[in-house]
């Protein structure tokens, strides 16, 4: 009974220690690519590298250190990597098909990281939303609406669409329309604009404001304001010329037609 016991003992403790070799290497290796690839991210962190493009570099470096752990820990225990391999490729080929869509996000987000239409906490209007955005992942973009709605658009639908980037220059004109009576003094109107601009601080001396007559439409005589300020102020300096110049335009006698029609009426004999 003890030599078959001993035989026994002497039969598996090969492959008990293989086994445990194993996985040690597996474990060990895993702690080891995950120190690695947390190092990449803190390096390219530090040197500039958006937090997009880091975090991916961290998990794509990690995926990559793994595999090659888990090949290492294969072949401790003494089967053919090669088939091992084949096995790996035909199993990432049907998850591949299955997550294609997942894999289209995947890829624009890594576009998104390496281009940089946008950044984080710039205003944007992309995939069919427009909001701050607050967070760009490995498959979505993550924006606030003005009225303070979380929207999560797939990143492949920002990328593959047109991208209005608001925040992107430093400077951004205002463009504003005054329609004034057409029995209304024009250059008077034109003076008051003026004045106005000139009493707004935050309104850039350059590029200069234009006032210009801008059409002569149905209803009223248009008149073009195009100021410039700092991209922070847009809103702000938008709302106070709206107010201060229909306040000096009632002041000074100066309508703002809405549409007319005359309606002719014969009475027939």
């Amino acid at each position: 009974m003890n030599n078959e016991l001993s035989q026994l003992l002497q039969a598996i403790m090969p492959w008990v220690t293989k086994f445990g070799l194993a996985l040690a290497i597996f474990f060990i290796g895993r702690l080891i690519a995950k120190w690695l690839s947390r190092r990449l991210e803190i390096f390219l962190s530090q040197h500039g590298t958006n937090a997009l493009l880091a975090r991916l570099s961290q998990n794509t470096s990690y995926i990559a250190m793994l595999l090659l752990v888990t090949l290492a820990s294969l072949e401790q225990l003494g089967i053919d990597t090669t088939s091992a391999l084949a096995v790996f490729g035909a199993a990432g080929l049907a998850v591949g098909l299955a997550v294609k869509d997942s894999l289209s996000n995947f890829a624009s987000g890594v576009l998104i990281a390496i281009f940089e239409p946008f950044k984080v906490n710039h205003y944007v209007e992309a995939g069919g939303t427009s909001g701050t955005v607050v967070e760009v992942d490995l498959f979505n973009t993550i924006m606030l609406t003005p009225d303070n709605k979380r929207v999560i658009v797939p990143n492949s639908v920002v990328y593959n669409g047109v991208i209005v980037n608001y925040s992107a220059e430093d400077t951004r004109r205002v463009d504003l329309v005054f329609g004034i009576g057409y029995e209304d003094n024009y250059v008077k109107a034109c003076e008051i604009i003026n004045s106005v601009i000139a009493s707004e601080s935050r309104i850039l001396k350059e590029p200069e404001a234009i006032v210009a007559m801008g059409e002569l439409a149905d209803s009223s005589v248009n008149i073009n304001v195009r100021p410039w300020v700092i991209n922070a102020d847009y809103w702000n300096v938008r709302a106070s010329l709206l107010e201060k110049i229909k306040s000096e335009f009632d002041a000074n006698g100066i309508s703002i037609p809405f549409p007319q029609q005359d309606v002719h009426m014969h009475q027939a004999g």
